[in-house]
């Protein structure tokens, strides 16, 4: 088996290091600027219409790419499969040795999206969502954290560590804003709450 590291620039972000988040003042901005609507229906709805784990190059996927970013000192493989390496999750500050027990959260989950406007998107508007490297859309956590969270908006789940509730709802915000997304009321509430946890000169 032959190991590499992963690309400097991903392999030493401990803990994980999403793209620039938006400032506390933005993220009040875009989220007042989100149409509130009620949920859209489900029907039509499985994970399969949002193609994910993309290839994006080397043999990597999106999930070992972002493996890779979110880790320290990951080894790949030759498939370039994360063998080893140190992972944070940031939802509930637990830390891993081994990749098998991370999961790669989409912030915005995609039955969240579905029924927040991305059921009449194209599928490949879809495909991009789900493997937006970009934006702060994708985090490697804990696969209980992740599990827990489910399909769950921020009035119904929110990170066991309330001290990255403030990290948590500029990103939601943000993937809302970039993807012209919708929000429910509670959970406009909920993400005004979250946002109130920052410190105002965050992502500044």
């Amino acid at each position: 088996m032959v190991l590499a590291p992963a690309a400097a620039a991903a392999a030493s972000a401990a803990p994980a290091e999403l793209p620039p988040a938006l400032s506390v003042s933005a993220a009040f901005e875009r989220l007042s600027d989100l149409t509130v609507a009620d949920p859209r229906p489900m029907a039509g709805y499985s994970r399969s219409r949002f193609p994910h784990w993309a290839q994006q190059g080397r043999g990597c996927d999106t999930r070992e790419v972002v493996l890779a970013r979110d880790g320290e000192d990951v080894k790949q493989d030759e498939q370039c499969r994360a063998v080893s390496g140190a992972w944070y999750s940031e939802y509930d500050g637990r830390e891993f040795t081994s990749a098998s027990q991370i999961d790669i959260d989409h912030m915005v989950p995609l039955a969240q999206a579905w029924r927040s406007g991305a059921d009449v998107w194209s599928d490949d508007r879809r495909r991009r969502f789900a493997n937006d490297l970009e934006g702060p859309q994708l985090i490697a956590v804990s696969a209980a954290s992740n599990r827990s969270k489910g399909d769950q908006s921020p009035d119904q789940w929110r990170p066991p560590l309330r001290s990255y509730w403030c990290t948590y709802s500029r990103a939601w915000v943000d993937i809302k804003s970039r993807y012209a997304l919708t929000v429910t009321e509670p959970e406009m509430e909920a993400l005004t709450e979250m946002l109130g946890t920052c410190d105002l000169t965050e992502g500044e």
